[in-house]
């Protein structure tokens, strides 16, 4: 059995992943394939990256009209690379049994190329946000099964004529496997997961985020941080942005880390989900590893900075998505270290937004419900 899985975002690689190891485990044997619309990942154990791709300056982020990021992504060649994958896809046709899309209805799109069976993932949309539209809901209804992010979401495309629906958020399951680290803090100590992000941006974020730490460490909170460095950026930019901030490098200890004042900060290249049974907090700019936090029942916040009108609506989309399991703090680092302070000495607080994360997010077992029903797709029961 063949089976090509399509991604279209940063955190679609990596649910694509997640779902890919759900898939062997399902189906041994199994040949797999990945093409990402957007990014450049490496090929896994699990599935090989095939045809036309890239990594655009955007990250994929060219949401709500963003023409930044749009023109930018153009000029690194986003029309080109397009019509190359379009034409890759039709020219599979015949090749696999089955096709898995990820994120938007326009992998979605790309995906029914091939003119095989397909099973769409939607983790774009959802009820809470934005409702899918007539033409999403029609392009849908080729797919031979449907998961979306929710219940209420599945329940609305169920109501409005798409039968072959369920909710399963493979976000739940992304680090279900990581081993857990232990950072050996001292016993009063709490870890925040600071969370850049995985686009061009998330060094410009790292710097905001380890401003506001460091206030929130100036007012009492006995709080240590791990930067988590995402796959394909660059560890020694970030340590040149901390440095230029005033920030200390050292590489000496267990871990590499930044030292300001009181506030120490680890560089984490590791698995975010190895920290995340030690983190009191999460504190991002990140899209799907901020959700993949919440799912953990970790509380979660963000700073409201977003300097395009697409950013801010993405981070909106975020906030109601995951309603109070995520706190949003101001642009301003006193005002938001202050705030982080008062979050982090409020463990009922805390608590009360992990459960709200959990249940926004839903249930384990995702990535185990698509790769059945991927092989009853295949005729495999």
């Amino acid at each position: 059995m063949r089976v090509l899985l399509v991604s279209n975002g940063n955190g679609e690689v990596a649910i694509a992943q997640r779902i890919a190891i759900a898939l062997h485990e399902r189906i041994p044997g199994l040949i797999l394939d990945h093409l990402p619309l957007v990014g450049a990942p490496q090929s896994t154990a699990e599935a090989t990256v095939v045809g036309p791709h890239a990594a655009l300056p955007s990250g994929g982020l060219i949401a709500m009209f963003n023409l930044r990021n749009i023109f930018s992504d153009i000029a690194g060649g986003l029309l080109g690379l397009t019509i190359r994958q379009f034409r890759f896809l039709r020219a599979q046709r015949g090749t696999y049994d089955l096709v898995i899309a990820v994120g938007d209805t326009f992998a979605l799109f790309m995906a029914l190329q091939m003119r095989t069976r397909a099973i769409f993932v939607g983790t774009a949309k959802s009820v809470s946000v934005a409702r899918y539209g007539p033409m999403e809901l029609r392009a849908m209804h080729a797919a031979e099964y449907v998961f979306v992010r929710d219940r209420a979401t599945a329940e609305d495309c169920r109501a409005r004529g798409l039968e072959a629906v369920d909710a399963a958020n493979a976000i739940v399951d992304l680090h279900d496997r990581d081993a857990i680290v232990d950072l050996q803090l001292a016993a009063e100590e709490e870890l925040v997961l600071l969370l850049p992000g995985s686009r061009e941006g998330a060094y410009e974020e790292a710097s905001a985020l380890a401003a506001t730490f460091a206030v929130a460490r100036g007012r009492g909170a006995n709080i240590v941080g791990a930067l988590s460095v995402a796959p394909r950026l660059d560890a020694q930019r970030f340590i040149a942005r901390l440095v230029a901030d005033g920030w200390r490098y050292s590489e000496s200890g267990a871990e590499p880390h930044f030292e300001r004042e009181t506030a120490r900060i680890l560089l984490w290249r590791g698995g975010v989900g190895g920290l995340l049974a030690h983190a009191a907090l999460v504190f991002g700019q990140a899209g799907t590893a901020n959700e993949s936090a919440a799912a953990a029942g970790i509380a979660v916040a963000a700073i409201d900075d977003g300097r395009t009108r697409a950013e801010r609506w993405y981070r909106m989309r975020q906030r109601a998505l995951l309603g109070e399991a995520m706190m949003m703090l101001p642009s301003d680092a006193n005002s938001a270290g202050e705030q982080l302070a008062a979050l982090l000495a409020d463990r009922e607080r805390r608590k009360r937004m992990g459960d709200i994360g959990r249940e926004r997010m839903g249930e384990p077992g995702a990535a185990r419900r698509i790769a059945e029903r991927a092989a009853r797709c295949l005729g495999l029961q």
